[in-house]
């Protein structure tokens, strides 16, 4: 086995049999009985392990990359497991071919895998998983070849999927994020295609904009897409899924796993820019008539086609394309280009219509799913369903409403009555209205909207919970806070809205211009108070009260959405002292 560093898997070198054998053959001899990644994993990374069986609503498995070209390069074979008591972030020995993580990358890693655990926790992804695609998208960002806030020193990006030898996926992006007008091109140190880009970008370095040629952006991105379907990637079958969802190969899934395997091994971090670059591509072979993955100036625009928009198909192409959205699973990714002439289903769509009769209008409380499921029937001119077509739903406005996972876009594949159900949509804090659209994927054809409604959270009871008096002397402050709680249908009613005013009369609705009053941030009187909002028991604490110099009995009224409402007496008073008693009168003398 001393050829180890320089063997690979190649697509189109080789037939995916022979390089999946090679890889379990190599996984066996690396780490007998190892922990980490189980056992049952690297033994099954072989010719057992086929992309996904598509449903029966779909005919192939999408990935975020475009199934672009990655680095073959395998572990080391000497890779000593740590002792048992070492903890991953110990430096271990290592052999030649791998001298650790540069520093900002992998903390990038650990990042995104903190955050994930925090907003997805149900998903448990692994740093590890992140290094391990980094290692074979990107070589680890070309060795951590960074700036200090993680951006690529260069851009790296992949070869132009133009159809030759790679799929065929004409420019999404005007060129902004690869440089190129006519075909797409994949990006960064995570290799993300600029449609999938588009919907999955993050800022994982709180600079305010994602940019996927920043490590933290891209890595927490990738974390995204890992985590989308609502994958749980402590399990085998949904590890597998979630990284052929990043580049559909076997010889991917098989090469990534004993990365994973590596690295949870134990790793250690090595300055910025002095890691290991890797030496093969799965792409070796292939005619290079295009930009090879590795860095290029900023600005730089890759090399163009010769035959710009008459690509030449590949004896063999690509089964599928690549999937631009999240795909929940079930559905499908883009159906593979079809033979000329030959029109797709997306190609018979005229229209979407909404298959509910319930309309296109929802609404939900704060915090709750909305009433029920959007969808979208695709249909021909004459009427009929159209089946197995992606249809993408689109969240749009001022909202932090989401569907089920987190994410603002959806691709769902049309079953055999052509309707794509989305999935469940749920509010979140914000109240007001916003829209989700509905669109053909790759198809310019009218969609169906629909408005959704956030109200906010109820309570139809408030009630004061001390009924001691409360008062105060002119210009004094009142010694007690007003304390209330919120039911709704006789339960507590956990963070509702309120407001408080200070008003004229039990009459009115309207503030007060004397007498009690809050302080606002600046120290200056208000009798109105809004935003305010009740805690997990329903219970509400206001801020301190203060008189000016007027007496008398004023009113505070504390309202809810939902009718919830009390009103408090407020007394401010002059404080009385008791008279001194007389002198007695001198007696009389006689």
């Amino acid at each position: 086995m001393a050829a180890h560093k320089v063997r690979r898997l190649r697509k189109g070198a080789a037939t995916t049999a022979a390089a999946a054998l090679a890889v379990a053959a190599l996984s066996a001899s690396q780490a007998p009985g190892a922990t980490g990644a189980p056992d049952t994993l690297q033994a099954s990374t072989g010719m057992n392990a086929p992309a996904p069986e598509a449903s029966a609503d779909s005919d192939a498995t999408g990935n975020a990359t475009g199934n672009s070209p990655y680095y073959t390069d395998l572990p080391p074979l000497d890779s000593p497991a740590p002792s048992p008591s070492a903890v991953i972030g110990t430096p271990v020995s290592r052999g030649e071919g791998e001298a650790g993580i540069p520093a900002t990358v992998l903390d990038a890693y650990k990042k995104a895998e903190a955050e994930l655990r925090a907003t997805k926790p149900g998903c448990n992804l692994p740093w590890q998983l992140l290094a391990a695609i980094g290692k074979v998208e990107s070589g680890q960002a070309r060795g951590g070849n960074v700036t200090a806030d993680g951006t690529t020193i260069g851009r790296i990006i992949g070869p132009q999927l133009d159809g030759n030898g790679f799929a065929l996926i004409k420019d999404t992006d005007h060129g902004v994020y690869d440089g190129n007008s006519s075909y797409d091109q994949a990006i960064g140190p995570m290799q993300f295609i600029p449609s999938t880009w588009a919907w999955a970008g993050r800022d994982g370095n709180g600079d305010g904009k994602a940019d996927p040629n920043n490590v933290y952006d891209a890595a927490l991105a990738a974390g995204h897409y890992l985590c989308r379907a609502g994958w749980d990637l402590s399990q085998d079958g949904d590890l597998r899924s979630a990284i052929l969802s990043y580049n559909n190969s076997s010889d991917y899934l098989a090469l990534v796993l004993n990365w994973v395997d590596y690295y949870r091994k134990g790793t250690h971090s090595v300055p910025d820019g002095s890691g290991g670059v890797p030496a093969h591509r799965s792409d070796d072979g292939l005619p290079r008539t295009s930009t090879p993955v590795g860095p290029h100036p900023a600005g730089s625009k890759p090399a163009k086609p010769a035959n710009p928009g008459k690509p030449t198909k590949p004896a063999n192409p690509p089964k599928g394309t690549p999937s631009p959205d999240p795909t929940t699973p079930g559905s499908p990714s883009p159906e593979p280009t079809p033979p000329t002439g030959k029109p797709t289903p997306s190609d018979t769509v005229d229209h979407l219509v909404s298959p509910d009769l319930d309309g296109t209008q929802l609404t939900a409380t704060a915090g709750d799913p909305f009433d029920r499921r959007i969808g979208a029937r695709a249909v021909t001119k004459g009427g009929g369903s159209v089946a197995k077509i992606r249809v993408r739903f689109t969240i749009t406005g001022d909202t932090d409403a989401t569907f089920t996972g987190g994410e603002k876009v959806a691709t769902i594949a049309t079953d055999t009555k052509g309707v794509a159900l989305a999935p469940e949509l749920r509010a979140g804090e914000k109240t007001g209205t916003f829209k989700i659209t509905s669109t053909v994927v790759g198809h310019s054809v009218k969609g169906v909207d629909y408005t959704a409604t956030v109200t906010a959270r109820p309570a139809d009871k408030l009630v004061r919970t001390d009924a001691t008096a409360l008062t105060a002397t002119p210009g004094g402050e009142f010694a007690g806070q007003v304390k209330v709680k919120a039911t709704y249908r006789g339960a507590p009613a956990a963070k509702v809205g309120a407001t408080a005013t200070l008003v004229k009369s039990a009459d009115s609705t309207a503030a007060n211009i004397a007498g009690p009053y809050f302080k606002d941030a600046n120290g200056l009187p208000v009798r109105t108070l809004t935003g305010l909002t009740t805690d997990a028991d329903g219970m509400l604490t206001l801020p301190k009260l203060y008189a000016d110099l007027f007496s008398g009995t004023y009113l505070l009224r504390v309202t809810t959405p939902g009718g919830g409402s009390v009103t408090v007496e407020l007394k401010v008073a002059v404080a009385t002292t008791a008279s001194a008693s007389p002198s007695p009168s001198p007696s009389a003398s006689s």
